[in-house]
């Protein structure tokens, strides 16, 4: 067990935690017995109670079973935007003790066909402006059942706050076999059998892209998933019923799945949800509510902090700004000290591990900085080729073992071997993550294994130049790239999106960075745009921009 961590560990917390050995929608069981009359979501200005929120997921876990014939481990699609049907969902299916597969809300009807495939769902929960997508598949293609949701049913209170079109629309859900309009499937009323699953069943398949070949589903079972509700909120801030968590990341991904959304029922907190970011209505969310908790991203943290009606809202009740994802720019994060006394704590986890293995302490928070192990976590650092542990201070792949990590690939028992090594008799799972430990424990990122550029047999690591380049004061976004280079093999392009109103060449940039780090490392070609592309979860896209490059003549 590495233990050089253990001399930073956050004060009064134990090394090892006991989560509750019962199935993930226990937790909203519980908080709705215990706070009934509590808010438990926030949606533009309309608040649902614990006793509304439980009620109608018993009546949509009753639909599932009696009206969609959904059994004990079956899967369940669930596609849709952050809303309270979302949460909903999530805990009807569990309730009715079948596995969440929650899937990007982007995704198209081809890239759907492969998840139904993959999973073998026959029922399908979504909403009614992605349902265009997903209706060719019904019936024809493995869904039986379609429920469709209409997230203007959930506004039930007037509100001055900017709701998007798509949120405001009016129920349209096309008449189908079928197809079960939400609010119809809710006013059945119909009962669930009595809830049987325990911590060893299904609970929940988030899908991870990885490189290549199709996205591949990751098995979490109740006692993986329950782990981490309860260890995020256990690591710097009481579980306490008078949370308010603002939930900007998606709830489809496991970040905004368990911070936002699991540990914040479990602790029988109040969740404010924004389908879309918007960083007026954020700021007008923690101003009138009082939001305490934000995770994010540094992307989103960067255009929050930027707004220039930042000082008519006041966010001095936050107590926690954390977040993953990918390194926070330094100067992002001193702009978020100046202005909240905050340290931004960062973390780190995958799919597969369900969110964080790993996460800065509150009293020891270092930039740029994974943190270290979180309770009952084992982390090495070894070598991708040889396997064998590394030093302090030496880059190697991140392998963790712990209770969050996954079980396996749905259907895929070579990639499943593949992605694990023994260790001391324990199994470790293989991230594809590259990194190093200081001699204090603490886990740095310094890139994805395969996102390596290889500039005359030197080394680069696009993570480590894009946070230098931050440091320039006309930099709004920065993805470094590799670009083909006839003399060294690849060489160093950068991507960068200039901060409005600020003028600067591509040759002044490129100077900069020859004075601010190794020759390898710097620029060599910077291209200016407008914007990086960015995933659902507000990720920039570094390999849609390495692909385009790399298929230039």
């Amino acid at each position: 067990m590495n233990t050089t961590h253990y001399s930073s560990w956050p004060v009064g917390l134990p090394h090892f935690i006991t989560a509750p050995q019962t199935s993930v929608y226990v937790n909203l069981e519980i908080s709705a017995r215990r706070y009934p009359d509590k808010q438990a979501v926030i949606f533009y200005d309309t608040v649902l109670s614990y006793a509304q929120l439980n009620a109608a997921v018993e009546s949509m876990a009753g639909f599932l079973q009696q009206a969609c014939g959904v059994k004990r481990g079956d899967r369940v699609l669930l596609n849709m935007q952050n809303s309270p049907q979302f949460i909903i969902a999530y805990y009807a299916i569990l309730r009715a003790d079948a596995m969440v597969v929650p899937l990007n809300p982007m995704l198209v009807t081809e890239e759907l066909r492969h998840y139904i495939d993959d999973s073998g769902a026959t029922v399908a929960i979504t909403s009614q402006e992605i349902f265009g997508r997903l209706s060719p598949l019904v019936g024809e293609h493995g869904v039986r059942h379609a429920i469709v949701a209409t997230y203007s049913d959930y506004l039930l209170a007037p509100t001055d706050l900017a709701v998007p079109d798509f949120i405001r629309a009016a129920r349209a859900v096309p008449a189908m076999e079928g197809v079960t309009p939400w609010q119809e499937a809710i006013d059945k009323g119909l009962r669930p059998r009595p809830h049987e699953a325990g911590p060893d069943d299904l609970a929940c398949m988030p899908y991870t892209s990885g490189t290549t070949g199709h996205p591949k589903g990751c098995i979490h079972t109740h006692r993986s998933v329950m782990f981490t509700a309860v260890a995020s909120p256990s690591w710097s801030i009481a579980s306490v019923p008078d949370q308010v968590t603002l939930a900007v990341l998606p709830f489809f991904h496991v970040t905004g799945m368990q911070v936002s959304m699991n540990a914040t029922i479990f602790g029988g907190g109040a969740v404010a949800i924004l389908p879309r970011w918007d960083r007026d209505v954020a700021g007008q969310l923690i101003t009138r509510y009082g939001v305490s908790t934000w995770t994010s991203i540094p992307t989103v943290m960067i255009d929050f902090l930027s707004n220039p009606r930042l000082g008519e809202y006041n966010i001095s009740g936050l107590r926690r700004v954390s977040g993953g994802g990918a390194a926070m720019p330094a100067a992002i994060a001193q702009k978020l000290l100046d202005l909240t006394g905050l340290q931004y704590m960062e973390g780190y986890g995958l799919s597969e591990t369900m969110a964080a293995t790993h996460t800065n302490p509150a009293q020891k928070l270092k930039k740029q900085c994974l943190g270290i192990p979180v309770f009952n976590v084992d982390s090495r650092i070894v070598d991708p080729q040889t396997l064998k542990e590394l030093p302090p201070n030496e880059v190697g792949e991140i392998v963790s073992n712990g209770p969050q990590v996954f079980k396996g690939y749905w259907n895929d028992p070579v990639k499943t071997k593949e992605a694990f090594i023994e260790i001391d008799g324990k199994p470790f799972f293989r991230t594809g993550d590259l990194g190093y430990m200081d001699s204090e424990g603490f886990f740095f990122f310094t890139d994805r294994l395969k996102r390596m550029i290889n500039a005359s047999g030197f080394k680069v690591w696009p993570a480590e130049v894009e946070a230098t380049m931050y440091q320039h004061p006309a930099i709004q976004e920065c993805c470094v790239i590799a670009s083909r280079d006839p003399y060294r093999g690849e060489t160093v392009k950068a991507v960068v999106v200039r901060k409005p109103g600020i003028e600067v060449t591509a040759e002044e940039i490129m100077s900069w960075a020859h004075e601010k780090m190794s020759a390898y490392k710097a620029p060599r070609l910077v291209e200016f745009v407008d914007t990086l592309p960015k995933s659902a979860t507000g990720k920039v896209m570094w390999r849609t921009l390495q692909e385009n490059e790399l298929s230039k003549k």
